[in-house]
């Protein structure tokens, strides 16, 4: 294999990230290329859930993956391992989120000409990420059932930004203090438009419907295009 591309982004020089992020998402839309932002808490299952989406993807959709973190490259070389599509690290140098500069450098990497769908697995933890608009045409988060259901309440900006919400590791529901209808109740109290998602990345379970309805927002926002 390869040796996984290791991207040492800087911190943005733009003072208002707002701007370059609809900059972004303006010059995303002319090339066609669909940017999915997706956040969570560490050990939530974001890499295993999009290994699982993106072997689903894959034969419809020409994929990239850019996987930020700290340090170390072992998120990346699992993507590129288990499915094949192109995937880059970036190191956030101690950081705790990416901004739209730092996305963009990233994206410079990931070679997005030959991409439909790109997508940026943000450093993990349920505050930082939320607060920073990456130029993603969607923001997604995973919440694991070990969690608990009450982190909508906790964290609200993370809910409140993201269009799709995936609660993972229903297989464990039996085994945790975990009520799924109240767990819906406080997403929806956050994001009336939010989609949810229940999962076990672990086994597949309801991966499907989470592919179908990540490629129908792909193919209506090209269609669208």
């Amino acid at each position: 294999m390869d040796k996984i591309k290791v991207i040492e982004i800087k911190k943005s020089v733009f003072a208002d990230n707002e701007e370059d992020a609809q900059a972004l998402r303006k010059e995303l839309k002319e090339r066609g290329v669909y940017l999915l932002n997706l956040m969570s808490s560490p050990g939530s299952g974001k890499t295993t859930t999009l290994i699982r989406t993106i072997n689903i993807l894959k034969e419809k959709l020409r994929i990239a993956v850019m996987e930020a973190d700290i340090d170390s490259d072992v998120d990346a070389v699992k993507i590129k391992e288990a499915t094949g599509v192109e995937s880059i690290q970036l190191h956030t140098g101690g950081m705790c989120h990416l901004d739209a500069e730092m996305t963009r450098q990233g994206l410079d990497n990931v070679g997005i000409g030959n991409a439909d769908l790109v997508i940026l697995e943000n450093v993990g933890n349920l505050v930082c990420p939320a607060e920073f608009d990456t130029g993603a045409v969607c923001n997604a988060m995973i919440l694991s059932v070990p969690e608990g259901h009450d982190k909508p309440l906790k964290y609200p900006l993370m809910f409140s930004v993201c269009d799709l919400v995936v609660i993972n590791k229903t297989d464990v529901l039996p085994y945790f203090d975990f009520d799924m209808d109240k767990c819906r109740e406080y997403i929806l109290m956050r994001n009336p438009r939010a989609e949810i998602y229940p999962v076990c990345a672990k086994t597949g379970e309801g991966i499907e419907a989470f592919a179908r309805a990540l490629l129908q927002r792909v193919t209506e926002w090209k269609t669208n295009n």
